[in-house]
């Protein structure tokens, strides 16, 4: 969003939490979509670097069963990585995609270690106080803080809903050595592997670590009574064998290299019908806006295409003011999550269910 408003002359800060851009390790690798991640990225001017960092290969998927029996092997199938092609959906690691974005940015766009607090009206828009105890005037802002937003209920009351589904979330370093059955097993792409209504995605990145999630039908806030210590490999290792209890020996060396530190994430929806009243200089975008679980692989991309559609709104000098354009763009955004959020939550419903393998052979054929 920041590059593509400083491409049309506009002033620009980006306030980040962490407290410089190596603070943390960034996740798993993501698919983007020719409409919509790729789209945009086209507009900021940056597909020659996406082109020069994007893992060739890695969106190659493996379909599995709890077995561990290979149901479909698109390693095994020779396909064009062309881009444009209807069905070319490149990855590309979140650390490289990020690292792009911010070097893509005028200097001292980012402004790190201002966790957002509150903000209050000022008399040319918000004053924004951060958590160390520094502040902000903005003429016009906008929430791109994610699924746990502190911005969006200064915007709208409406929350989102539990999805029926807890994923948990881990990254296992230095794979080939620790982990080498499964380092091979996933050959440098992807395992979609499904069983007893419950789901395992395995995804390598290009740093040799592997990230994986096991999925399951839980209550919200089973991991806060499930007394496990998730930092503690062998208490998760001793919830998969007896929760996952179909699920063979082969899928144990996953949760079985010590010092792995496992995160457990309820996957959130926000109701597909939300509706709010457009405000004069505060919008937001991305899982601020709509977040919804990760089974159709859209957050990304709706996030990239928000931050196409909104700066385009800003920019264009049509609209009489900027509540105008705000508006116009929010409803663009709304009705586009309506359809989006609808097939994703059908995603999710459907890979969490005993049908799941026929459903995924289905796709593919």
């Amino acid at each position: 969003m920041a590059r593509l408003l400083q491409l049309n002359g506009a002033d620009v800060k980006v306030y980040e939490r962490d407290l410089n851009k190596d603070a943390r390790v960034q996740g798993a690798t993501l698919d983007l979509h020719e409409e919509s991640g790729l789209k945009a990225l086209e507009k900021a001017g940056l597909m020659d670097a996406f082109k020069a960092n994007y893992r060739p290969g890695a969106d190659k998927m493996r379909l599995m069963d709890n077995t561990g029996s290979i149901l479909v092997d698109q390693h095994t199938e020779k396909t064009d990585e062309i881009f444009g092609g209807v069905y070319f959906r490149p990855e590309i690691d979140r650390g490289p995609l990020r690292k792009i974005l911010l070097e893509s940015l005028e200097p001292a766009t980012v402004v790190w270690d201002k966790q957002f607090l509150t903000m209050s009206p000022s008399a040319i828009g918000w004053k924004l106080e951060f958590q160390n105890g520094s502040s902000a005037i903005a003429d016009i802002v906008i929430a791109a803080d994610g699924a746990n937003s502190k911005i969006r209920p200064f915007v709208t009351p409406v929350k989102p809903f539990y999805s029926g589904i807890t994923a948990i979330e881990a990254t296992i370093y230095d794979a080939e050595k620790v982990a080498p059955k499964m380092h091979a097993l996933v050959k440098g792409g992807k395992i979609f592997a499904f069983g007893d209504s419950q789901s395992l995605f395995v995804s390598a990145k290009g740093d040799g670590s592997i990230a994986f999630y096991p999925g399951f039908k839980t209550g919200e806030n089973w991991y806060r009574n499930s007394g496990i210590d998730f930092r503690d490999y062998a208490q998760v290792l001793a919830w998969f064998k007896k929760e996952f209890i179909s699920w063979n020996s082969s899928w144990w060396e996953l949760f079985e290299v010590p010092d792995t530190y496992f995160i457990a994430r309820p996957q959130y929806c926000m109701p597909l019908d939300q509706s709010w009243d457009a405000l004069p200089n505060l919008t937001m975008l991305g899982d601020a806006a709509h977040v919804m679980p990760p089974y159709a692989g859209e957050g990304v991309n709706m996030a990239m295409l928000d931050a196409l559609e909104l700066s385009n709104a800003l920019t264009d000098t049509s609209f009489p003011d900027l509540r105008s354009a705000i508006a116009h763009y929010e409803k663009q955004m709304k009705a586009r999550f309506a359809e989006v959020g609808k097939i994703t939550m059908e995603q999710t419903a459907s890979l969490h269910s005993p049908g799941a393998i026929k459903s995924m052979l289905a796709m593919f054929s």
